[in-house]
């Protein structure tokens, strides 16, 4: 049995300790703080990679209760959300409450616990709809098992992306109208390379310069006219991550200053080059009229950074 704290959390020294361990996200921390406080439930709108989950997972560490993940499909059945009856032991003992298999709305609701619905809008409708109650009157009715009171801390924190709509369902009224929202974007450029270089650890000279052209070749993604979605934090990482061994096999880095990075000739900027095509050829997404493919997209960018740029920057 799992106890819990049912007293209201400080809401500013939890700000402050969560802050400490984040790189950015201050702002949306105070609003996903102040709502869940607040006894809301919430949905976070955004693309992949922004942090979502590390907000939630913080936040939950610092109060002491447990985060529940389930992931948002097709295959998300009521059973599968609310729990289900052991088959083995109800042919031997018939249904009863001992071999009921709570899932995790159950726990998260008796263990007082935030239960993260992730793509919540790939989730069948009769899924969703067995939220209402939970989220109405915090309490859930299960036959043959009796009545299950939420913990006050229970919470459901739902996200979405905004940008992918293959495969997902309108969210009724009913749902929206019980859920506060907000939006998370993608992070500022200083801090994606805070979290780039906290995530990579990569040091010295070379790693720097790879951590700086990572973040911003990886952010160019996401301003391309011929694509629909780009990377999120993550390809920048592990551009870095690929290129530090790419570097180490070609024998780059111990030279490597700003002086290589204008070079297109040297060895630094093809080990950028074919590290990007690894880290985001799949994850950017084209646009349906683009007449390109990935690969060449990611060598434009390229080209931006280590060629038309420093051209530029020349004088005369």
């Amino acid at each position: 049995m799992v106890t819990v704290s049912t007293d209201t959390p400080d809401v500013a020294q939890t700000r402050h300790r969560v802050a400490s361990h984040l790189v950015g996200r201050e702002h949306e921390l105070e609003l996903i703080l102040s709502a869940v406080a607040a006894g809301r439930d919430l949905v976070l709108e955004g693309p992949p990679g922004t942090g979502k989950t590390t907000l939630l997972r913080a936040i939950a560490d610092e109060w002491g209760i447990p985060l529940f993940y389930v992931e948002g499909n097709a295959d998300l059945t009521p059973a599968k959300l609310i729990g289900h009856h052991n088959p083995a032991r109800v042919l031997k003992e018939d249904y009863t409450e001992d071999n009921f298999v709570p899932g995790p709305l159950l726990e998260a609701m008796r263990q007082g616990g935030f239960l993260y619905l992730e793509e919540f809008n790939r989730a069948p409708d009769d899924t969703l709809n067995t939220l209402l109650a939970a989220l109405a009157e915090r309490r859930i009715t299960v036959p043959r098992v009796g009545q299950v009171r939420a913990v006050p801390t229970f919470r459901l924190i739902a996200s979405m992306n905004p940008y992918d709509n293959v495969g997902t369902t309108r969210l009724s009224t009913s749902i929206t109208d019980r859920l506060c929202r907000l939006a998370v974007g993608y992070q500022a450029e200083d801090a994606e390379i805070g979290i780039v270089d906290l995530r990579t650890e990569a040091g010295g000279k070379l790693g720097d310069l790879l951590v700086r052209d990572a973040v911003w070749v990886n952010r160019a993604t996401r301003r391309h006219p011929h694509l629909r979605q780009g990377s999120s934090v993550r390809g920048a990482i592990d551009i870095v991550l690929v290129a530090n061994q790419l570097a180490a096999m070609r024998g780059v880095g111990a030279a490597a200053d700003a002086t290589t990075r204008l070079d297109p000739e040297s060895a630094y900027p093809q080990v950028v080059l074919d590290s990007m095509t690894v880290a985001l050829s799949g994850r950017i997404h084209l646009d349906e009229a683009a007449d390109t493919t990935p690969e060449r997209v990611v060598r434009e960018i390229w080209e931006d950074r280590f060629i038309l740029t420093p051209a530029a920057a020349q004088p005369g």
